[in-house]
């Protein structure tokens, strides 16, 4: 097989920081990547030269790598090319400089006006135009164009307790009229809230106890504890606690877990992969049962199957990989102030921080960015930061009501070095026990 993947990105950011317009920036890169496989090598070459010479002196060097003497000619007629158009309605390269600070001193208004101990206040903005285009041997020729348009403020709080921090961010694959479907001054109050209320946190407690994590919050969790041991080339390597287990039942039945690249709007969404299959839904937990794992070309080619459109590499200068897009587990139909009443003593996470998970194993740590104590069946006083520790597959296992209040998540997930954006999302639910890594006697 051989593949060229040519890619456009064109991006621009700004941030604020303490009122001062900190930084300005845009930035365009082009340039073309180029596989070849034979057998089980792979030779790869990227260039920055577009031009007829700049791209065979790379597909020179890639066959070079990948070719084991042999010779003739092989010609492939290409499909007819598939070409997905931006979602976006206003291109954020359209948008003056001038209207995005204006959003960014809005947000730092706002932010400050929830209280005097709010002493500083950091918001940044960033959009990215991403054009691709993939031909390669299989007869494959599609092309995507990506808007992404995003918003993240950070508050610190000053107190008796010292200094809290607090955050809130919105991203989503559209364009600039990203700020007509969410209110900026929520996220700000939302940044400025969590902040302020760590100033009066006790210590979480520690030992096992019930979590309910909130609605869109925990999907993270998800995505690490499970997803990336969900992924092709850590089954074919066998760094992954899911493999073998096809079929068998890995979860509560409450759980269908699902990766979703078509998800109009959220941040892992996309037309086509980077390996110009299209996007898709894929059910890979059916109601606790291990159904799919994620599949790229080459790993898809291995076994004998098609992709899942989860090839995917962070620019024309990486190879792709097996990622997820959007992942996520199902709303269920019950009450999220129901499951909060029927926990007689536990932790409310509102949001999670960041983590990290083995997936030989599936063992995960995350912090935790808002969190509550439950007792008696009522969310009451907040609590410091604190790490949630447990196993994957066990969490899974241990999820006994899910909620109807589902909503989604943006971040960005990194393997290998590379980095691209993801959607996590869930409904609101329970975990009838994680170890919490709190200092509380």
């Amino acid at each position: 097989m051989a593949e060229v993947f040519a890619e456009d990105r064109q991006s621009s950011g700004a941030s604020l920081d303490d009122r001062k317009v900190e930084g300005l920036s845009s930035g365009r890169e082009r340039g073309a990547g180029i596989r070849v496989v034979v057998g089980e090598t792979t030779g790869f070459a990227h260039t920055a030269d577009l031009s007829e010479t700049g791209l065979l002196e790379a597909a020179e060097a890639a066959a070079a790598v990948a070719q084991e003497g042999g010779g003739g000619v092989r010609t492939v007629r290409l499909a007819a090319r598939r070409t997905c158009s931006p979602v976006a309605e206003l291109l954020p390269a359209s948008v003056s400089k001038a209207r995005k600070l204006e959003l960014l001193a809005r947000a730092d208004d706002t932010a400050r006006s929830a209280g005097g101990e709010i002493t500083q206040v950091q918001v940044g903005y960033g959009d990215s135009r991403r054009r691709t285009l993939v031909a390669s041997t299989d007869g494959v020729f599609a092309e995507d164009d990506q808007v992404r348009t995003r918003l993240r403020v950070v508050c610190v709080a000053t107190g008796d307790s010292g200094m809290q921090t607090g955050y809130e961010s919105v991203a989503r694959t559209v364009g600039f009229e990203l700020f007509e479907q969410v209110d900026v001054d929520e996220i700000a109050r939302t940044a400025a809230r969590r902040a302020l209320a760590k100033l009066s946190a006790r210590p979480a407690p520690s030992g096992e106890v019930p979590v309910v994590l909130a609605g869109g919050s925990g999907g993270i969790l998800f995505h690490e504890a499970c997803g990336h041991g969900l992924e092709a080339d850590h089954i074919a390597k066998d760094s992954s606690v899911y493999v073998g287990l096809m079929g068998e039942q890995v979860a509560s039945p409450l759980v269908t877990l699902v990766d979703d690249g078509t998800m109009t709007g959220e941040w892992g969404n996309y037309g086509v992969d980077d390996e110009g299959r299209p996007a898709a839904r894929n059910v890979l937990i059916d109601r606790g049962v291990l159904t799919d794992y994620m599949w790229d070309w080459l790993r898809a080619r291995k076994e004998g199957r098609q992709s899942s459109g989860n090839g995917r590499r962070q620019s024309y200068q990486h190879l792709p990989m097996v990622r997820m897009t959007n992942t996520f587990l199902l709303a269920g139909a019950e009450d999220p102030a129901e499951i909060v009443a029927q926990t007689p003593r536990g932790v409310y996470v509102a949001k999670l921080g960041g983590g990290q998970v083995n997936t030989t194993t599936g063992d995960f740590v995350f912090g935790t960015a808002e969190a509550y104590l439950i007792e008696e069946g009522r969310i009451t006083v907040p609590l410091r930061d604190a790490n949630l520790i447990g196993n994957g597959p066990e969490v899974l296992r241990r999820i006994d009501a899910v909620a109807g209040d589902f909503s989604m998540t943006p971040g960005t997930c990194g393997k290998d070095g590379q980095s691209v954006p993801v959607g996590c999302g869930q409904a609101t639910l329970r975990i009838t026990g994680v170890t919490i890594g709190g200092t509380a006697s």
